[in-house]
């Protein structure tokens, strides 16, 4: 294989290569929230089995365990997406390996692959913004909660 060859193989390489690292940062975030919830859950399961059965505690319990339950839901379908977009760009950089050292010169295979990585990636980033939506949502939950609690008193 000529040194040419290689060149330009790096040279289309450095775009996904780039996707990669970004993706894996995201990954890494998505990953860390995801932590957090299941932590969450098991923390508010925790509570729910110490509270009375019939208190607005419970209530108010049973509905933080929902939506940190869905938001879970949500961060391990964005993990998916954006691990799934990885492997496509994998198979990108692959392809195009592949189609330089056939002396192809068409993106037969490259192209398909990079449009699945970015359909993946944007599925991630959907399920990630739903996710931040969804705690905004039990933020809010909390904090009524607690204001209707200092509003009626002890």
């Amino acid at each position: 294989m000529p040194t040419f060859s290689v060149v330009q193989i790096l040279t289309a390489s450095i775009a996904p290569v780039i996707v990669i690292s970004g993706v894996g940062l995201l990954l890494l975030s998505i990953s860390n929230r995801y932590g957090r919830a299941i932590d969450r859950v098991r923390l508010l399961v925790r509570e729910l089995g110490e509270s009375d059965p019939e208190s607005a505690r419970r209530r108010h319990l049973n509905e933080q365990l929902r939506f940190t339950n869905g938001r879970a839901h949500m961060l391990r379908s964005s993990m998916l997406y954006a691990s799934t977009s990885i492997f496509f760009v994998s198979l990108t950089i692959l392809s195009l390996f592949a189609e330089q050292l056939l002396g192809l010169q068409k993106d037969w295979f490259a192209v398909p692959f990079f449009a699945l990585c970015l359909i993946s990636l944007v599925a991630s980033m959907y399920y990630s913004i739903r996710d931040i939506t969804m705690s905004l949502s039990a933020l809010e939950l909390e904090v009524s909660e607690r204001m209707r609690g200092e509003l009626q008193g002890p």
